[in-house]
């Protein structure tokens, strides 16, 4: 039980944040689901096949749930989001197969033979779709380091949902359009259903014309997709990227930095005129801090709840920016706020005050004291940082008392008396206890402390010698001041020094390290003074080097686990040509809203992939089947396999878009982990669909006129029936 005089407050709790955020991320894969039916519905015009796809989403995401719980997962923001695209994925393979079945209904096949032949016919195509999309993210898993251990837990999910729709796909779907779907003659159409056909029949009309005049001007269609492969690679260089996004947690952390040597009594002051500032703030709840730690007295540590977003109206990028113009300035002291993150890489051993580190190392701890401040200098001198933090000063001010043991000894003082005394003066000695009937109260020794204030006061202490005779401490010593440092700080066993940073209003952090670069470049170090990003920028630059890498390593293994699965080193190359367009629709989406490519966007790349070459990957399997089966040339199956498959084309990539919108367009709590998400993918997949429809055919007579070439080259017998003129 509390005494009267004691209170007890939250400092903090994260509850609430996580909560709103899952409870915001379940809605948002709840809009995604009426999001997705409603294209089923305006693309087929029957209530009954909009069903379908709605009853598979559920089943898929139980059986996911079910895996997810085998491997130890949790429901966390990764996770969800994984689930939250799932539902478009999912979605995309049981669209397929309706729209196949349904088109064979509507050509006057009974519906238990069509869900038969439509299933048969799209399940090769489903299984290159689905298996390319798995080894996309399971390629994750392979890559190492901190990509591996942040997106393991998103990237298991989404794979696991994907073959679990495979599965749905080719057995419920199938069941129920058998089942659900009638005959054309049974029931007719309805007004709406008739109107659905004929605007299918006029998109796929006006695609007819303007693919034919494709198919004359092959030459320019091959240009501009080589155009969009250099532009891919001008926007990757020039816009912004930066780590993970800026999160808002609800919560700020404060760091105040006191002169070196400052007591805790001093501190006390200076902390509390800082939490009265912040607490004055309307988007603040509540301040609680503490003074020490393993920084030492002279430092300070804030934990500053805000109210909930609904109620502060700001993010909490704001709030910091105006506690800062609002901050008093307090002598001797400098308060330093950042947004709380759910993921912090620290730099060093030290408490770091802002979000980004840098470290300077040397094994000469006077050459380390002589460049330390050269770098601070050169780094304050950055127009893309703000609030730089970093150790300043020659040391806090120490005193040495200097003893004349000749003089002591001649009075009869040896070195333990001088230091009895001045323990019992100086160090809160407890000397007794006093006991009553409800308590017990400890006595401490120690002088008045306003004679603890000055170094003089020590003239008046007096020394009790062996024979009982009082002498001044001041006949046999003198006192001298000096600096020094309270501390060492070391790193990697060398003598280390932190530089804390923020980035300035509008700076990304990969030009922020280009600035910095230069910067010290400038300055022309010595071979002995080591300097480097620590914390989360050393992980950006890490991830910045491998992520080309990572890319590469996605389209070899979808390359790879297409060439198996078509038997050919050619078709695979077809498809994976769809994706340089995606690449610049998500990078000029990026560039032009002001936003960042992150690692977030770089798991948006990553779907992207998977999702734009199912495309290509349906209209390249039905071009293949209609040469195989009706002997048709290469021009005239990949014209047909386009426009027949053009609807099932518009449903699926309406789907993922729409899957997606709800995360663009979020605005609650963790609605900046899924923005760039929902960004990449509704960018990509815009620009991606107008292109793709054109350049995949007059890629696919390309290489196809190169895979006959290559044929006679070997001594191939090749029909040149199907040999394709250019």
């Amino acid at each position: 039980m509390l005494p009267a005089s004691v209170s007890l407050n939250i400092a903090m709790d994260r509850s609430p944040v996580i909560k709103a955020t899952l409870h915001e991320a379940e809605m948002t894969l709840l809009i995604a689901v009426v999001l997705v039916v409603m294209v089923v519905f305006l693309f087929l015009g029957s209530f009954r096949a909009s069903l379908i796809p709605t009853l598979a989403v559920p089943v898929s995401l139980v059986g996911t749930f079910a895996i997810m719980h085998l491997f130890g997962f949790s429901l966390n923001n990764l996770s969800l989001m994984a689930l939250i695209l799932a539902t478009g994925l999912v979605v995309d393979d049981a669209i397929v197969v309706l729209e196949n079945i349904s088109r064979h209904i509507h050509n006057g096949l009974d519906p238990m033979k069509a869900a038969f032949l439509g299933a048969k016919e799209v399940g090769f195509t489903l299984l290159s779709m689905n298996v390319s999309l798995v080894a996309v993210f399971i390629s994750i898993l392979f890559m190492g380091g901190l990509v591996e251990s942040l997106f393991r837990e998103f990237s298991i999910t989404l794979s696991v949902a994907i073959i679990v729709s495979l599965i749905v796909s080719l057995t419920l779907t199938p069941m129920l359009c058998a089942r659900w779907l009638k005959p054309r003659e049974a029931h007719g159409e309805n007004a709406f259903q008739r109107w659905s056909e004929r605007v299918n029949d006029r998109m796929v009309a006006g695609y007819d014309r303007s693919l034919g005049w494709v198919m004359r001007h092959r030459r320019l269609t091959l240009l501009s997709l080589l155009v969009t492969v250099v532009v891919n690679i001008a926007l990757y260089v020039v816009v912004p990227k930066t780590f993970l996004p800026q999160q808002d947690t609800g919560q700020l952390m404060g760091f105040v930095r006191g002169d070196d040597g400052l007591s805790f009594s001093v501190m006390q002051p200076k902390m509390e005129t800082f939490r009265l500032s912040i607490l004055a703030d309307p988007a603040v709840e509540s301040v609680a801090g503490f003074i020490g730690g393993s920084g030492g007295t002279n430092n300070a540590f804030m934990i500053v709840r805000l109210k909930p977003i609904s109620e502060r109206k700001l993010s909490a990028e704001k709030v910091v920016e105006r506690l800062r113009k609002n901050m008093p300035h307090v002598p001797g002291g400098r308060l330093f706020l950042a947004p709380d993150q759910d993921l912090q890489l620290g730099g060093g051993r030290e408490q770091t005050s802002s979000q980004y580190q840098y470290i300077v190392q040397s094994a000469d701890l006077g050459s380390l004291r002589l460049w330390y401040p050269k770098i601070v200098a050169a780094l304050k001198s950055v127009p893309e940082l703000t609030a730089i933090d970093a150790r300043e000063g020659r040391g806090a001010q120490q005193v040495t008392l200097v003893v004349n043991r000749d003089t002591a000894k001649r009075l009869g003082i040896d070195m333990n008396m001088v230091t009895a005394v001045l323990n019992n003066a100086y160090s809160q000695r407890q000397v007794s206890t006093i006991y009553d009937s409800l308590n017990q109260y400890k006595v401490v020794m120690e002088v008045n402390p306003k004679y603890a204030q000055d170094p003089v006061t020590l003239e008046q202490v007096q020394v009790i010698t062996a024979d009982g005779q009082r002498v001044p401490l001041s006949s046999i010593a003198h006192y001298e001041r000096s600096l020094a440092n309270d501390r060492v700080s070391h790193d990697g066993q060398f003598a280390a020094e932190n530089i804390s940073f923020d980035l300035a209003e509008g700076a990304s952090l990969d030009k922020a390290t280009v600035a910095i670069e230069r910067a010290i470049a400038a300055i022309g170090l010595p071979s002995d003074i080591i300097s480097k990003m620590a914390g989360t920028a050393n992980a950006f630059a890490s991830t910045q080097k491998s992520q080309p890498w990572m890319i590469l390593g996605a389209l070899l293994a979808v390359y790879l686990v297409l060439g198996i699965l078509y038997e050919s080193y050619i078709h695979p190359l077809t498809i994976l040509s769809t994706l340089p367009s995606a690449g610049v629709g998500a990078l000029l989406t990026i560039y032009v809203l002001g936003s960042e490519f992150s690692l977030i966007s770089l798991l948006g790349l990553f779907l992207l992939i998977g999702v734009v070459k199912k495309n290509a990957i349906m209209m390249i399997d039905l071009a293949l089947h209609l040469e195989r089966e009706q002997g048709m040339t290469p021009q005239e199956s990949i014209r047909s396999a386009c426009l027949q498959r053009l609807r099932p084309i518009l449903m699926t990539t309406m789907a993922a878009i729409l899957g997606a919108l709800p995360l663009l367009l979020s605005t609650a709590e963790g609605a900046e982990m899924r923005k760039p998400l929902g960004l990449t993918i509704i960018g990509g997949l815009i620009f991606s669909q107008v292109l793709t429809l054109y350049t995949t055919p007059v890629v696919y007579l390309y290489l196809d006129r190169l895979r006959h070439r290559y044929n006679k080259w070997r001594g191939v017998r090749t029909d040149a029936a199907l040999e394709t003129p250019l």
